[in-house]
């Protein structure tokens, strides 16, 4: 017979929500602090328009985490180890010159469509551990933000393949 836990209590699980939250908000706010480097290296406008409307939409995704917790009662935690901000502080090395300035840009697509993929994931869970804990209004928040990253996945894949198809 497999060996199964019980369910985890609610103490343990707001201690889960809280820890996945603040990875994903100093993440973003890492990002947020870091999106202006981005715009700059982008040769693009196509790609400096997205990155603009991504990083507005980055400082709306911290605004509703701000809110939720508010709403749980915590405070956002930094933390030593972050994966998101060591994927962009160790992965995008973009200040690497490149021959061909589109190289650059299709490895911010990349690394950006990277974290837009952990943000999902990670939303995905925070939504469903709200929905355990009964915090409907920060399950709310959490379906906006991943809302808004999955868009913005979508808009990187699209103007990824206006470089790179030709039609």
């Amino acid at each position: 017979m497999p060996n199964t836990s019980a369910a985890p209590d609610n103490h343990f699980l707001k201690a889960i929500f809280t820890h996945h939250l603040n990875r994903i908000y100093n993440g973003k706010c890492f990002l947020r602090n870091n999106i202006d480097h981005l715009m700059s290296l982008a040769s693009f406008k196509g790609l400096q328009l997205a990155l603009e409307e991504f990083g507005h939409d980055v400082k709306n995704q911290i605004a509703r985490m701000d809110e939720i917790y508010k709403l749980i009662n915590e405070k956002p935690v930094d933390l030593n180890c972050n994966p998101i901000t060591n994927i962009i502080k160790n992965e995008f090395c973009l200040d690497e010159k490149q021959t061909m300035p589109i190289l650059n840009d299709l490895d911010i697509m990349l690394y950006v469509q990277l974290l837009e993929h952990v943000n999902i994931t990670s939303y995905r869970m925070l939504i469903m551990i709200a929905k355990l804990l009964k915090y409907d209004d920060a399950k709310q928040l959490l379906i906006e933000n991943f809302d808004e990253s999955a868009d913005n996945d979508k808009l990187f894949l699209l103007i990824a393949k206006e470089y790179i198809t030709s039609d």
